[in-house]
């Protein structure tokens, strides 16, 4: 905890992040959570990468700039791809049901 020793002579100090100027008691215990702080600093970066992941428009922590629509041109040729693969195996099916039927005729069987 850093603090600013504003009138040394009759012990008083400023504290930055509140703004209070106090007395400097020798009974009280100062610690440093400055390493904590920067810890802390590294796990919001951490955080906030795993939040962007579930948003396919959002950047990455480890992602080169200007890939920020990556995952979702991604998903959309993914989606395209697939939907056309099921397109053609449903056109298909609907080009053999009527060959399958006539050829069934014609063996006699009568559907």
């Amino acid at each position: 905890m850093s603090h600013i020793r504003v009138v040394p002579e009759m012990h008083l100090i400023l504290d930055p992040s509140t703004g209070v100027i106090a007395e400097e008691r020798e009974d009280v215990v100062e610690y440093s959570l400055d390493g904590v702080s920067t810890q802390l600093g590294e796990l919001d970066k951490i955080v906030t990468d795993m939040m962007n992941q579930l948003d396919p428009k959002a950047p990455l922590l480890s992602m080169f700039p200007g890939r920020e629509n990556a995952s979702y041109n991604a998903g959309i040729i993914t989606n395209a791809f697939y939907g056309a693969v099921i397109g053609f195996v449903i056109a298909c099916l609907m080009l053999l049901i009527p060959v399958i039927k006539g050829a069934i005729s014609q063996l006699g069987g009568g559907i």
